[in-house]
């Protein structure tokens, strides 16, 4: 799902793991931190959940937010649970793991949905692995591997999505510029 030319809503982005304490906050800080440093935090509303409730109101694993802060990216999160409403706020709903993209369609309301929801990962230019990988169990060195890939992850979505819009302006600008030029004619 692209970008509507004609709306200046902004692109919903959810970003959705487990616990929403170690990949989502993370990806969702990440993804803040980079259209932010481009001038683009407006364009989105950036957001993050979890499909279990474990760690509904708690702020982020602190190995999450160490990670995050050496690299000068602020989180500032508190779990929440992904629901139904989601799918009609956001545009698009980006799963870590094939266990959270089932868990999502798992609470995808039936009928239409706003929201397109797939792996994040697909947005990493490696083909092979969709999967950022749950380091909860894991080390700060895991940690510090999942944000290298959340940002390779994040940097392919920015680009797919401005390629898409400029894409959609293209399209809009060549469909209305003959509308323009004949009301233009009329009234010379």
């Amino acid at each position: 799902m692209a970008p509507s030319v004609e709306c200046s809503r902004p692109i919903g982005i959810l970003f959705v793991c487990l616990g929403n304490i170690c990949r989502s906050p993370m990806a969702e800080a990440v993804f803040s931190h980079i259209v932010t440093e481009r001038g683009l935090a407006s364009k989105f509303h950036i957001d993050s959940a979890g499909t279990a409730r474990y760690h509904v109101g708690e702020r982020p694993d602190g190995r999450t937010i160490a990670t995050c802060k050496k690299h000068n990216v602020v989180v500032d999160h508190f779990g929440q649970l992904l629901v139904s409403r989601h799918f009609s706020e956001f545009d698009y709903i980006l799963c870590m793991d094939p266990d959270n993209l089932s868990n999502c369609k798992r609470v995808k309301p039936k009928g239409q949905s706003r929201a397109k929801h797939e792996l994040f990962g697909k947005y990493s230019g490696d083909e092979g692995d969709r999967v950022v990988t749950d380091p909860y169990y894991g080390d700060l060195k895991d940690f510090e591997l999942m944000y290298e890939r959340i940002v390779r992850c994040s940097e392919g979505l920015l680009k797919q999505l401005l390629e898409e819009e400029e894409t959609l302006l293209s399209f809009a600008s060549a469909h209305t510029a003959p509308a323009a030029r004949s009301s233009d004619s009329t009234s010379l």
